[in-house]
């Protein structure tokens, strides 16, 4: 057993410190009461309030219980009066049968704080049984020949009360040959035998019949009778006599029925029936003993199991009568020798299911443990696992404490199923295992943690209202109500935000949703905190960022910033025959309030009035010339370039240039009627009405070319032709700084002039600067006949 437990070292004994603890506590008197046996039930043995000493009230409040080793409660407490009272009527002989004194242990337990304290309530015996004789008769015979003095053994009487309530004298009826001496025990009890007082003669007195009376001791006393039958028989000269006066022996508890114990031998010198010898036990306790003896041959077998724990020795008269009469007598000393066969008991006298988390030392259980075998069969070990955060104290005598170690995490776990072992020191060991499931209950002591930091969510613009654009997830490691979680938006810091009007949450599930249409034009992205918070008591929360970001869809068509397209006149640009291939005419500027690839504009040259002599570089806007011009070439021209984004769905917008073709520069020229957007569009309508119907009757297409001619008519007071005039404040605040749109590839700058004289507000550019670019004529200078009175610059 040894080496077994030095290969657990680490395992939590607490054997030696509670026998520390026994060696203090042993000068601790218990409390002890008396009280006479077969008291009735409900009587008050003491009042253990007032006899410790406590306030009133005190073992109430306290927990206090009574612990008695047994499964049976004998006593009971009343904690409201602290009277100790009966349960039921006690038997002694039934409790402690001949063991004196008869004491009874109880445990007065009081669970807060832990402290307990020892009663002893002694039960004296009353006379309540009368002796008895196991048969009602018993035979002698004495040979006739028996000398005066003779004393002849006789059976004793059993007597269930102790002390001097047990039997205490024997007589016998009034007779003139024998009479009865009383003589004690080793162990205290007391036996008759019968003196011969007067020589015998079988001839005159065959056979007489006496009574025996054992008389015990009580008040009044009680007896009990057996008629003693004396038979005269003829001479024989010797009584067996045993080898040994005394036999010693020692038997196993655990000896099996019908064992052979031990085996005895008489001899008798007589010969013949005188000489032949029959063993039997003596004193008539055959009932009371498990032992049996084999008439003849003097074996002494085992009729009944042994119990330790119940009794230790037996003393075994045994009696050896020849065939005369005479008998012989020796004594057998059984000692019962203890077997490792009771396993521990664990008693449990408290015990909780349930702790909650975070508690410092905390009493999960209080118990005691008991092993009724002696020596080292007895002595016991107590240990739980050395894993779990548990201490195992013993308290007193052997009452232990199982606390906790350290406060507990529920989250970390919840449940423990702790086993208590009690091990004795017997060979071979025997343990007892008791287990317990502990449940830890919970407290808010976690805040809800999203499930990341900050989220990033995406929306398009022109979203629909109510639109779920995303979701914030948080969890908490408690349970029940402390686990639930409600979301909310916190306030944002920023006054000029309307987070109430942009989004809402779902306070149930965390879902986020877009209140209004989204317009990235106005609001490119925004954040705010969203808040979780628990239903604990009290409530906890935390945090997360939030950040949505609009996503920007093609909502805006390309804005033509030049040539203004709502000027009262429109604008002509000049063109010098003279000017080479790849001249730069004029530079469409646009811009787009999208972003990204919604905003790359790429320009395209829709119409024009003789295709083939300008093109629009695609993505600058720049018109230039495709080819050198001649004479020939018509001097008014009208182009309309097609300004689209990179978007989906694409969207466009359109910008017309009016071209005019001039000598030079330094030449005056006079403007010239402009035809009229109206009377193109009529001449290209009435192109198209001739070659769609040219099956017509000719007096369908008269009637054309009268509606023409009248249409004419009325365009006679059209605007004369002249240069691009500028409205006053035509172009908008927000527009006129167009570098950083993004639309143009290169920077360009145009001196304006605006001539004074001009009757139609002229609009000149007289000076395009363009970087790495020969400038045609450059030599050449143009003034009309003013000065500049605005300047523009664009780049």
């Amino acid at each position: 057993m040894e080496a077994e437990l030095d290969k657990t070292p680490r395992k939590r004994q607490v054997f030696f410190l509670a026998m520390l603890l026994f060696l203090w506590e042993a000068d601790s008197e218990a409390i002890r009461y008396s009280m006479p046996e077969e008291t009735e039930s409900g009587y008050s043995v003491a009042n253990l309030e007032k006899d410790l000493g406590l306030r009133v009230g005190e073992l109430a409040t306290r927990g206090a219980r009574i612990h008695h080793k047994g499964s049976k409660q004998l006593l009971q407490l009343d904690v409201k009066t602290g009277n100790l009272l009966l349960q039921e009527k006690l038997d002694r002989e039934v409790l402690c049968g001949a063991t004196e004194p008869c004491i009874l242990h109880f445990k007065l337990l009081l669970e807060n704080p832990v402290q307990l304290f020892k009663v002893d309530v002694q039960l004296t015996d009353i006379n309540d049984h009368s002796p008895e004789f196991l048969d009602r008769e018993m035979i002698l015979r004495i040979p006739e020949s028996a000398q005066q003095g003779t004393m002849f053994p006789l059976k004793s009487a059993h007597d269930f009360d102790i002390g001097s309530n047990s039997v205490q004298n024997y007589t016998i009826s009034p007779n003139s040959y024998f009479h009865v001496a009383t003589h004690n025990r080793g162990d205290g009890r007391k036996y008759p035998e019968l003196l011969l007082d007067t020589a015998l003669d079988r001839e005159e007195e065959s056979e007489l019949s006496l009574t025996l009376t054992a008389l015990d001791g009580g008040a009044p006393p009680r007896s009990g009778t057996i008629t003693v039958r004396i038979e005269v028989v003829d001479i024989n000269d010797n009584a067996p006599e045993f080898l040994q006066s005394l036999y010693k022996v020692q038997v196993p508890e655990t000896s099996p029925i019908n064992s052979l114990v031990l085996i005895v031998s008489a001899r008798d010198l007589d010969a013949g029936t005188h000489g032949s010898v029959a063993y039997s036990l003596f004193q008539g306790d055959e009932v009371f003993q498990p032992f049996v003896i084999h008439e003849k041959s003097g074996e002494i077998r085992l009729q009944r199991a042994l119990d330790f724990e119940a009794t230790q020795h037996y003393i075994v008269e045994i009696a050896a009568t020849d065939g005369g009469g005479l008998v012989g007598k020796c004594t057998v000393a059984i000692e019962v020798v203890d077997v490792n066969d009771n396993a521990p008991e664990l008693t449990m006298s408290t015990l909780s299911s349930s702790i909650p988390e975070n508690s410092p030392e905390t009493v999960v259980a209080i118990f005691s443990v008991s092993d009724p075998d002696s020596g080292d069969n007895g002595r016991m070990v107590c240990s739980i696992e050395n894993d779990l955060p548990f201490l195992l104290k013993p308290t007193f005598e052997n009452f232990y404490t199982l606390v906790t170690e350290r406060p507990l995490d529920r989250e970390s776990r919840a449940e423990y199923n702790i086993t208590i072992t009690v091990i004795d020191l017997g060979t071979p060991s025997l343990k007892t295992e008791h287990s317990i499931n502990l449940l830890i209950s919970d407290v808010n002591d976690n805040a809800p943690a999203f499930t990341q930091m900050s989220y990033r969510l995406l929306v398009h613009e022109n979203n629909q209202p109510a639109l779920h654009i995303g979701s914030v997830r948080a969890t908490d490691r408690d349970s029940g109500t402390n686990a639930q979680i409600t979301y909310s938006l916190l306030p944002t810091e920023d006054p000029h935000l309307p987070l109430a009007s942009l989004v809402s949450i779902n306070a149930d599930n965390g879902q986020l949703f877009a209140l209004r249409a989204l317009d990235f034009e106005a609001l490119q992205a925004f954040q705010f905190h969203v808040g979780a918070t628990d239903q604990g008591s009290p409530a906890l929360s935390s945090q997360a960022l939030v950040r949505v970001v609009v996503l920007d869809d093609n909502d805006n068509s390309p804005f033509v910033l030049y040539p203004m397209q709502n000027a009262s006149a429109p604008c002509t640009e000049l063109v010098p025959r003279a000017a080479e291939q790849g001249y730069l005419v004029t530079k469409v500027v646009a811009v787009d309030g999208d972003s990204g690839q919604n905003a790359w504009l790429s320009y395209q040259l829709l119409k024009a009035t003789e295709p083939g002599l300008f093109g629009v570089w695609a993505h600058n806007g720049e018109v230039r010339t495709a080819r050198l011009l001649s004479e020939r070439d018509a001097a008014r021209h009208r182009l309309v370039v097609l300004v689209k984004d990179n978007g989906e769905p694409q969207l466009s917008a359109s910008v017309t240039l009016h071209v005019l073709l001039v000598d030079g520069f330094s030449q005056p020229y006079l403007p010239l009627p402009e035809v009229a957007p109206e009377r193109e569009q009529g001449d290209s309508l009435t192109v198209y009405l001739v070659i769609a119907l040219a099956s017509v009757s000719s007096l369908f297409l008269f009637s054309v070319l009268v509606f023409v001619v009248v249409r004419l008519c009325r365009r006679r007071r059209a605007v004369p032709l002249g240069v691009c005039s500028v409205p006053e404040g035509h172009f908008p605040s927000h527009l006129v700084d167009v570098s950083g749109t993004g639309t143009l590839s290169q920077s360009y700058q145009y001196e304006v002039c605006l001539g004074g004289n001009s009757g139609t507000g002229e609009f000149k550019f007289l000076k395009p600067i363009f970087p790495n670019l020969l400038v045609q004529d450059a030599g050449r200078e143009v003034k009309e006949n003013s000065s500049c009175r605005n300047s523009f610059v664009f780049n």
